[in-house]
Protein backbone atom coordinates (compact mmCIF):
# COMPACT_ATOMS: atom_id res chain seq x y z
CA UNK A 1 0.00 0.00 0.00
CA UNK A 2 3.21 2.52 0.57
CA UNK A 3 4.96 2.80 -1.97
CA UNK A 4 8.21 4.30 -0.78
CA UNK A 5 7.39 1.69 2.47
CA UNK A 6 11.32 0.72 2.08
CA UNK A 7 13.07 3.64 2.34
CA UNK A 8 10.57 4.84 5.69
CA UNK A 9 10.78 1.71 7.77
CA UNK A 10 13.75 2.51 9.15
CA UNK A 11 13.63 2.18 12.52
CA UNK A 12 11.47 -0.63 14.79
CA UNK A 13 9.29 2.61 15.83
CA UNK A 14 8.88 3.62 12.17
CA UNK A 15 8.05 -0.14 11.16
CA UNK A 16 5.09 -0.42 13.64
CA UNK A 17 3.75 3.40 12.79
CA UNK A 18 3.90 1.67 9.03
CA UNK A 19 2.40 -1.67 9.80
CA UNK A 20 -1.01 0.47 11.72
CA UNK A 21 -1.08 3.00 8.94
CA UNK A 22 -2.01 0.20 6.47
CA UNK A 23 -4.05 -1.75 9.02
CA UNK A 24 -5.99 1.41 9.64
CA UNK A 25 -6.77 2.07 5.92
CA UNK A 26 -7.16 -1.87 4.80
CA UNK A 27 -9.91 -2.60 7.52
CA UNK A 28 -11.98 1.08 6.15
CA UNK A 29 -11.69 0.15 2.64
CA UNK A 30 -15.46 -0.41 1.23
CA UNK A 31 -14.42 -4.04 0.37
CA UNK A 32 -14.44 -4.64 3.95
CA UNK A 33 -17.09 -1.97 5.61
CA UNK A 34 -19.54 -2.60 3.07
CA UNK A 35 -19.50 -6.92 3.47
CA UNK A 36 -19.51 -6.40 7.44
CA UNK A 37 -22.96 -4.43 7.04
CA UNK A 38 -24.58 -5.32 3.72
CA UNK A 39 -26.21 -8.46 3.03
CA UNK A 40 -28.72 -10.17 0.66
CA UNK A 41 -30.84 -12.44 2.41
CA UNK A 42 -33.46 -14.07 -0.08
CA UNK A 43 -35.84 -11.03 -1.13
CA UNK A 44 -34.71 -9.33 1.75
CA UNK A 45 -31.51 -6.29 2.15
CA UNK A 46 -30.04 -5.61 5.21
CA UNK A 47 -28.19 -2.42 5.70
CA UNK A 48 -26.54 -2.74 9.27
CA UNK A 49 -30.00 -3.00 11.41
CA UNK A 50 -32.39 -2.00 8.57
CA UNK A 51 -34.38 -4.27 6.23
CA UNK A 52 -35.61 -3.31 2.77
CA UNK A 53 -38.16 -6.18 0.86
CA UNK A 54 -36.93 -5.82 -2.67
CA UNK A 55 -40.65 -6.65 -3.59
CA UNK A 56 -41.93 -3.84 -2.93
CA UNK A 57 -39.88 -1.98 -5.45
CA UNK A 58 -39.88 -1.80 -9.29
CA UNK A 59 -36.14 -0.30 -9.61
CA UNK A 60 -33.31 -0.16 -7.54
CA UNK A 61 -30.46 2.64 -8.44
CA UNK A 62 -27.29 3.33 -6.71
CA UNK A 63 -26.46 7.17 -6.51
CA UNK A 64 -23.76 9.48 -4.55
CA UNK A 65 -20.47 10.79 -4.58
CA UNK A 66 -16.87 10.91 -2.68
CA UNK A 67 -13.42 9.79 -3.01
CA UNK A 68 -14.58 5.99 -1.98
CA UNK A 69 -18.08 6.23 -4.02
CA UNK A 70 -16.98 3.65 -7.06
CA UNK A 71 -15.53 1.25 -4.28
CA UNK A 72 -19.02 1.49 -2.57
CA UNK A 73 -20.69 0.66 -5.47
CA UNK A 74 -17.92 -1.86 -6.88
CA UNK A 75 -18.85 -3.58 -2.81
CA UNK A 76 -22.77 -3.31 -3.53
CA UNK A 77 -22.74 -4.94 -6.81
CA UNK A 78 -20.86 -8.08 -5.86
CA UNK A 79 -23.77 -8.32 -3.21
CA UNK A 80 -26.82 -7.50 -5.46
CA UNK A 81 -25.19 -8.45 -8.75
CA UNK A 82 -28.15 -7.88 -11.92
CA UNK A 83 -30.73 -6.76 -8.87
CA UNK A 84 -28.94 -2.96 -9.32
CA UNK A 85 -30.64 -1.55 -12.64
CA UNK A 86 -28.05 1.46 -12.96
CA UNK A 87 -27.32 4.19 -11.35
CA UNK A 88 -24.04 7.09 -11.22
CA UNK A 89 -21.46 7.71 -8.62
CA UNK A 90 -18.73 10.63 -8.90
CA UNK A 91 -15.49 9.89 -7.27
CA UNK A 92 -11.65 11.13 -8.43
CA UNK A 93 -10.57 7.59 -7.52
CA UNK A 94 -12.60 5.27 -10.46
CA UNK A 95 -12.96 1.70 -10.70
CA UNK A 96 -14.41 -0.25 -13.37
CA UNK A 97 -18.35 -1.81 -12.26
CA UNK A 98 -20.91 -3.65 -14.51
CA UNK A 99 -23.88 -1.50 -13.93
CA UNK A 100 -23.15 1.74 -11.89
CA UNK A 101 -21.82 4.35 -14.18
CA UNK A 102 -18.77 6.18 -12.67
CA UNK A 103 -18.31 9.51 -13.63
CA UNK A 104 -14.66 11.54 -12.68
CA UNK A 105 -14.86 15.17 -10.56
CA UNK A 106 -11.99 16.66 -8.86
CA UNK A 107 -10.87 17.37 -5.03
CA UNK A 108 -11.04 19.30 -2.85
CA UNK A 109 -11.33 22.02 -5.48
CA UNK A 110 -14.76 21.70 -7.99
CA UNK A 111 -14.23 21.57 -11.91
CA UNK A 112 -16.34 21.43 -14.46
CA UNK A 113 -16.82 17.79 -14.64
CA UNK A 114 -17.95 18.04 -11.63
CA UNK A 115 -20.58 20.52 -11.98
CA UNK A 116 -21.50 18.06 -15.07
CA UNK A 117 -21.33 14.58 -13.18
CA UNK A 118 -23.57 16.24 -10.45
CA UNK A 119 -26.16 17.19 -12.32
CA UNK A 120 -26.44 13.53 -14.01
CA UNK A 121 -26.75 12.56 -10.35
CA UNK A 122 -29.60 14.88 -9.83
CA UNK A 123 -31.70 14.22 -13.03
CA UNK A 124 -31.21 10.53 -11.92
CA UNK A 125 -32.78 11.24 -8.60
CA UNK A 126 -35.83 13.09 -10.24
CA UNK A 127 -36.02 10.38 -12.34
CA UNK A 128 -36.36 7.66 -8.90
CA UNK A 129 -40.43 7.43 -7.90
CA UNK A 130 -42.33 5.71 -5.24
CA UNK A 131 -41.61 2.45 -6.16
CA UNK A 132 -37.34 2.68 -6.26
CA UNK A 133 -34.96 1.73 -3.91
CA UNK A 134 -32.20 4.13 -3.94
CA UNK A 135 -29.00 3.08 -1.97
CA UNK A 136 -27.18 6.63 -1.53
CA UNK A 137 -22.82 5.94 -1.48
CA UNK A 138 -21.83 8.58 0.61
CA UNK A 139 -18.26 9.41 1.05
CA UNK A 140 -15.44 11.96 2.52
CA UNK A 141 -14.61 14.19 -0.53
CA UNK A 142 -18.60 14.60 -1.58
CA UNK A 143 -18.51 18.30 -1.16
CA UNK A 144 -15.99 19.06 -3.90
CA UNK A 145 -17.07 16.09 -5.89
CA UNK A 146 -20.46 17.31 -6.68
CA UNK A 147 -20.94 21.27 -6.38
CA UNK A 148 -23.96 21.32 -8.42
CA UNK A 149 -23.79 25.18 -8.51
CA UNK A 150 -27.41 26.54 -7.26
CA UNK A 151 -29.31 29.95 -8.80
CA UNK A 152 -26.79 32.25 -10.71
CA UNK A 153 -23.84 31.29 -8.67
CA UNK A 154 -20.78 29.87 -11.50
CA UNK A 155 -18.18 27.29 -10.79
CA UNK A 156 -15.33 30.10 -10.49
CA UNK A 157 -17.48 31.37 -7.32
CA UNK A 158 -17.59 28.59 -5.77
CA UNK A 159 -14.01 27.64 -6.53
CA UNK A 160 -13.11 31.13 -4.91
CA UNK A 161 -15.05 30.73 -1.57
CA UNK A 162 -14.03 26.98 -1.13
CA UNK A 163 -10.58 28.15 -1.65
CA UNK A 164 -11.25 30.81 0.63
CA UNK A 165 -12.65 28.99 3.46
CA UNK A 166 -9.68 25.82 3.47
CA UNK A 167 -7.53 28.57 3.65
CA UNK A 168 -9.35 30.16 6.53
CA UNK A 169 -8.94 27.37 9.05
CA UNK A 170 -12.66 27.16 9.36
CA UNK A 171 -13.41 23.15 10.46
CA UNK A 172 -15.80 20.88 7.91
CA UNK A 173 -18.94 21.74 10.06
CA UNK A 174 -18.74 25.80 9.10
CA UNK A 175 -17.16 24.56 5.85
CA UNK A 176 -20.35 23.44 4.93
CA UNK A 177 -22.81 25.16 6.20
CA UNK A 178 -21.56 27.81 3.54
CA UNK A 179 -21.45 25.26 0.65
CA UNK A 180 -24.74 23.81 1.32
CA UNK A 181 -26.73 27.32 0.88
CA UNK A 182 -24.49 27.16 -2.54
CA UNK A 183 -25.57 23.97 -3.84
CA UNK A 184 -28.81 22.38 -5.51
CA UNK A 185 -27.94 18.81 -4.28
CA UNK A 186 -26.05 18.92 -1.00
CA UNK A 187 -27.74 20.08 2.53
CA UNK A 188 -30.60 17.12 2.09
CA UNK A 189 -31.28 18.69 -1.78
CA UNK A 190 -30.24 15.77 -3.27
CA UNK A 191 -33.21 13.71 -0.89
CA UNK A 192 -36.03 16.04 -1.99
CA UNK A 193 -35.09 15.82 -5.77
CA UNK A 194 -35.45 11.95 -5.20
CA UNK A 195 -38.78 12.04 -3.16
CA UNK A 196 -40.94 10.00 -3.35
CA UNK A 197 -38.31 7.40 -3.54
CA UNK A 198 -37.13 4.82 -0.72
CA UNK A 199 -33.71 6.09 0.12
CA UNK A 200 -31.12 3.97 2.55
CA UNK A 201 -27.76 5.49 2.35
CA UNK A 202 -24.44 3.81 3.18
CA UNK A 203 -22.23 6.55 5.09
CA UNK A 204 -18.24 6.48 4.98
CA UNK A 205 -17.95 9.09 7.43
CA UNK A 206 -14.96 11.71 7.27
CA UNK A 207 -15.97 14.04 9.97
CA UNK A 208 -15.64 14.22 13.82
CA UNK A 209 -19.06 13.32 15.55
CA UNK A 210 -20.11 11.20 12.56
CA UNK A 211 -23.03 13.83 11.60
CA UNK A 212 -24.73 12.78 8.29
CA UNK A 213 -25.44 16.41 7.77
CA UNK A 214 -22.18 17.44 7.37
CA UNK A 215 -19.99 14.31 5.66
CA UNK A 216 -20.26 15.24 2.15
CA UNK A 217 -22.28 18.64 2.92
CA UNK A 218 -25.25 15.54 3.39
CA UNK A 219 -27.17 15.41 0.39
CA UNK A 220 -28.97 12.97 1.51
CA UNK A 221 -29.29 14.44 5.19
CA UNK A 222 -31.53 17.27 6.83
CA UNK A 223 -30.13 20.62 7.68
CA UNK A 224 -29.88 22.00 10.70
CA UNK A 225 -27.84 25.35 9.23
CA UNK A 226 -29.75 28.35 7.68
CA UNK A 227 -28.32 31.24 5.29
CA UNK A 228 -28.35 33.14 8.66
CA UNK A 229 -25.03 30.63 9.69
CA UNK A 230 -23.46 30.37 6.57
CA UNK A 231 -22.97 34.54 6.57
CA UNK A 232 -22.20 34.14 10.05
CA UNK A 233 -19.23 31.72 8.79
CA UNK A 234 -17.86 34.21 6.25
CA UNK A 235 -17.80 36.86 8.62
CA UNK A 236 -15.84 35.24 11.38
CA UNK A 237 -13.60 34.24 9.39
CA UNK A 238 -13.30 37.22 7.04
CA UNK A 239 -14.21 35.42 4.14
CA UNK A 240 -14.03 37.93 1.50
CA UNK A 241 -17.20 35.69 -1.28
CA UNK A 242 -18.00 36.76 -4.53
CA UNK A 243 -20.89 39.00 -5.24
CA UNK A 244 -22.91 36.21 -5.95
CA UNK A 245 -22.44 34.22 -3.66
CA UNK A 246 -22.54 36.96 -0.83
CA UNK A 247 -25.59 37.99 -2.66
CA UNK A 248 -27.10 34.53 -2.42
CA UNK A 249 -26.60 34.37 0.83
CA UNK A 250 -28.26 37.48 2.01
CA UNK A 251 -30.93 36.96 -0.23
CA UNK A 252 -32.08 33.83 1.40
CA UNK A 253 -30.85 35.08 4.88
CA UNK A 254 -34.28 37.46 4.16
CA UNK A 255 -36.14 34.58 3.12
CA UNK A 256 -36.41 35.18 -0.36
CA UNK A 257 -34.96 31.76 -1.48
CA UNK A 258 -36.10 28.27 0.07
CA UNK A 259 -33.85 27.00 2.90
CA UNK A 260 -32.15 23.83 3.04
CA UNK A 261 -34.76 21.28 4.06
CA UNK A 262 -34.57 20.55 7.67
CA UNK A 263 -35.56 17.44 9.89
CA UNK A 264 -39.19 18.05 9.25
CA UNK A 265 -39.45 17.88 5.78
CA UNK A 266 -41.56 15.24 4.29
CA UNK A 267 -38.64 14.22 2.03
CA UNK A 268 -37.10 12.69 4.93
CA UNK A 269 -40.04 10.14 5.33
CA UNK A 270 -38.76 7.22 3.76
CA UNK A 271 -34.85 8.40 4.08
CA UNK A 272 -32.51 6.44 6.56
CA UNK A 273 -28.80 7.47 6.64
CA UNK A 274 -26.08 4.71 7.78
CA UNK A 275 -23.10 4.94 9.15
CA UNK A 276 -20.96 2.08 8.13
CA UNK A 277 -17.25 3.00 8.97
CA UNK A 278 -15.93 6.08 10.47
CA UNK A 279 -12.04 7.01 12.30
CA UNK A 280 -12.79 4.13 14.76
CA UNK A 281 -13.12 1.70 12.26
CA UNK A 282 -9.14 2.88 11.22
CA UNK A 283 -8.14 3.48 14.79
CA UNK A 284 -9.56 -0.02 15.97
CA UNK A 285 -8.16 -1.80 12.89
CA UNK A 286 -4.45 0.04 13.91
CA UNK A 287 -4.61 -0.99 17.63
CA UNK A 288 -5.23 -4.41 16.82
CA UNK A 289 -2.45 -4.67 14.83
CA UNK A 290 0.18 -3.15 17.11
CA UNK A 291 -1.32 -5.35 19.95
CA UNK A 292 -0.97 -8.49 17.89
CA UNK A 293 2.59 -7.51 17.94
CA UNK A 294 3.32 -7.01 21.50
CA UNK A 295 3.23 -3.79 21.93
CA UNK A 296 0.78 -1.69 24.64
CA UNK A 297 -1.17 0.64 22.84
CA UNK A 298 -3.50 3.90 23.57
CA UNK A 299 -6.10 5.57 21.98
CA UNK A 300 -6.18 9.18 22.45
CA UNK A 301 -9.32 10.13 20.66
CA UNK A 302 -11.21 9.85 17.09
CA UNK A 303 -11.72 13.84 17.37
CA UNK A 304 -9.02 15.34 17.58
CA UNK A 305 -9.01 18.82 15.97
CA UNK A 306 -7.70 22.44 15.87
CA UNK A 307 -4.39 23.58 14.80
CA UNK A 308 -2.22 20.83 13.53
CA UNK A 309 0.70 22.51 14.97
CA UNK A 310 -0.34 22.78 18.62
CA UNK A 311 -2.23 19.39 18.10
CA UNK A 312 0.91 17.72 17.27
CA UNK A 313 3.19 19.42 20.18
CA UNK A 314 0.58 17.48 22.40
CA UNK A 315 0.80 14.37 20.69
CA UNK A 316 4.69 14.71 21.27
CA UNK A 317 4.60 15.52 24.77
CA UNK A 318 2.43 12.44 25.49
CA UNK A 319 5.03 10.58 23.42
CA UNK A 320 7.70 11.63 25.41
CA UNK A 321 5.90 11.16 28.80
CA UNK A 322 5.25 6.81 28.17
CA UNK A 323 9.11 7.14 26.91
CA UNK A 324 10.32 8.84 30.26
CA UNK A 325 8.04 7.17 33.18
CA UNK A 326 5.90 4.32 31.21
CA UNK A 327 2.95 6.91 31.65
CA UNK A 328 0.04 6.17 31.00
CA UNK A 329 1.29 3.45 28.77
CA UNK A 330 4.62 1.63 29.09
CA UNK A 331 6.82 1.29 26.21
CA UNK A 332 7.05 -0.66 23.63
CA UNK A 333 3.68 1.00 22.79
CA UNK A 334 1.85 2.83 20.36
CA UNK A 335 -0.35 6.20 20.78
CA UNK A 336 -2.94 6.53 18.06
CA UNK A 337 -5.66 9.38 17.02
CA UNK A 338 -7.95 10.12 14.41
CA UNK A 339 -9.94 12.95 13.74
CA UNK A 340 -9.53 16.33 11.35
CA UNK A 341 -6.97 19.35 12.22
CA UNK A 342 -6.65 22.24 10.47
CA UNK A 343 -4.69 24.67 9.14
CA UNK A 344 -5.05 28.55 8.80
CA UNK A 345 -3.03 29.67 6.00
CA UNK A 346 -0.47 32.62 6.18
CA UNK A 347 1.98 31.34 3.57
CA UNK A 348 2.02 30.05 0.10
CA UNK A 349 4.04 27.25 0.11
CA UNK A 350 2.80 23.84 -0.52
CA UNK A 351 1.53 21.11 2.28
CA UNK A 352 -2.06 19.99 4.12
CA UNK A 353 -2.60 19.71 7.73
CA UNK A 354 -0.87 15.87 8.17
CA UNK A 355 2.18 17.18 6.65
CA UNK A 356 2.06 20.10 8.71
CA UNK A 357 1.11 18.12 11.72
CA UNK A 358 4.17 16.37 11.23
CA UNK A 359 6.80 18.71 10.43
CA UNK A 360 5.55 20.13 13.91
CA UNK A 361 6.18 16.85 15.59
CA UNK A 362 9.66 16.31 13.98
CA UNK A 363 10.57 19.84 15.28
CA UNK A 364 9.31 19.44 18.82
CA UNK A 365 11.50 15.68 18.61
CA UNK A 366 14.66 17.55 17.82
CA UNK A 367 14.36 20.31 20.33
CA UNK A 368 13.05 17.85 22.51
CA UNK A 369 16.61 17.05 22.69
CA UNK A 370 18.09 13.25 23.22
CA UNK A 371 16.02 10.35 23.94
CA UNK A 372 18.05 8.38 26.97
CA UNK A 373 18.52 4.46 26.64
CA UNK A 374 18.18 4.17 22.79
CA UNK A 375 14.60 5.35 22.55
CA UNK A 376 12.94 5.74 19.71
CA UNK A 377 9.61 7.93 19.12
CA UNK A 378 8.29 7.84 15.31
CA UNK A 379 5.24 10.03 13.85
CA UNK A 380 3.04 9.10 10.75
CA UNK A 381 0.21 11.35 9.79
CA UNK A 382 -1.68 10.79 6.96
CA UNK A 383 -5.11 11.19 5.40
CA UNK A 384 -6.76 8.25 4.78
CA UNK A 385 -8.11 8.82 1.12
CA UNK A 386 -3.98 8.88 0.12
CA UNK A 387 -3.93 12.85 -0.79
CA UNK A 388 -3.66 15.27 2.13
CA UNK A 389 -4.61 18.73 0.98
CA UNK A 390 -4.05 19.32 -2.66
CA UNK A 391 -1.13 16.82 -2.80
CA UNK A 392 -0.01 13.76 -4.12
CA UNK A 393 1.33 12.62 -0.88
CA UNK A 394 -0.92 10.82 2.20
CA UNK A 395 0.84 13.05 4.79
CA UNK A 396 4.81 11.98 6.21
CA UNK A 397 6.53 9.80 8.49
CA UNK A 398 9.39 11.66 10.68
CA UNK A 399 11.45 11.13 13.92
CA UNK A 400 14.02 12.84 15.82
CA UNK A 401 16.70 12.33 12.84
CA UNK A 402 13.83 14.26 10.45
CA UNK A 403 15.00 17.49 11.17
CA UNK A 404 18.44 18.85 10.90
CA UNK A 405 18.37 22.53 10.59
CA UNK A 406 15.59 23.85 12.91
CA UNK A 407 15.70 26.96 11.54
CA UNK A 408 14.59 25.32 8.14
CA UNK A 409 11.59 23.25 9.61
CA UNK A 410 10.48 26.63 11.12
CA UNK A 411 10.70 28.20 8.37
CA UNK A 412 9.03 25.55 6.45
CA UNK A 413 6.00 25.97 8.98
CA UNK A 414 5.60 29.68 9.14
CA UNK A 415 5.37 29.41 5.11
CA UNK A 416 2.95 26.16 5.16
CA UNK A 417 5.48 24.89 3.23
CA UNK A 418 5.36 21.59 4.54
CA UNK A 419 5.46 19.32 1.40
CA UNK A 420 9.05 20.47 0.23
CA UNK A 421 10.87 20.40 3.49
CA UNK A 422 9.50 16.54 4.19
CA UNK A 423 9.98 16.05 0.89
CA UNK A 424 14.10 17.12 1.10
CA UNK A 425 14.08 15.08 4.58
CA UNK A 426 12.65 11.98 3.07
CA UNK A 427 9.54 11.90 5.04
CA UNK A 428 6.81 11.90 3.19
CA UNK A 429 4.54 9.05 2.98
CA UNK A 430 2.63 8.04 -0.14
CA UNK A 431 -0.17 5.73 -0.80
CA UNK A 432 -1.40 6.89 -4.35
CA UNK A 433 -5.75 6.80 -3.91
CA UNK A 434 -6.42 4.49 -1.40
CA UNK A 435 -10.06 3.70 -2.29
CA UNK A 436 -11.57 5.32 1.43
CA UNK A 437 -11.88 8.41 3.34
CA UNK A 438 -12.31 8.35 7.05
CA UNK A 439 -10.82 10.99 8.09
CA UNK A 440 -6.94 11.00 9.52
CA UNK A 441 -5.16 8.81 11.50
CA UNK A 442 -1.95 9.02 13.51
CA UNK A 443 0.31 6.71 14.57
CA UNK A 444 2.76 7.11 17.28
CA UNK A 445 5.14 4.36 17.44
CA UNK A 446 7.28 4.41 21.09
CA UNK A 447 9.90 1.68 21.26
Amino acid sequence: MIANRDRLAASEAREIALECVEAGIEAGHPRTVVHDTVALEGETLRIADATYDLREYDALVVLGGGNAAAHVAVALEAILGDRIDGGIVVTDDPVETERVTVRVGDHPIPSTRGVDAADDVLAAAAAADGDTLVLAAITGGGSALMPAPAGDLSLDDLRTTTDALLASGADIGDINAVRKHLSALKGGRLARRAAPATVASLVLSDVVGNDPSVIASGPVAPDGSTFDDALAVCERYEIDAPGPVQARLEHGAAGEIAETPGPDDAAFETVSNHIVADGMTTLDAARDAAAERGYETLVLSSRVRGEARDAAATHVAIAEEVLATGRPVAPPAVVLSGGETTVTVRGDGTGGPNQEFAASAALELADGGDIEDGGEIAVAAVDTDGSDGATDTAGALVDGTTVADSDAAREALAENDAYPYLESRDGLLFTGPTGTNLNDLRVIGIK
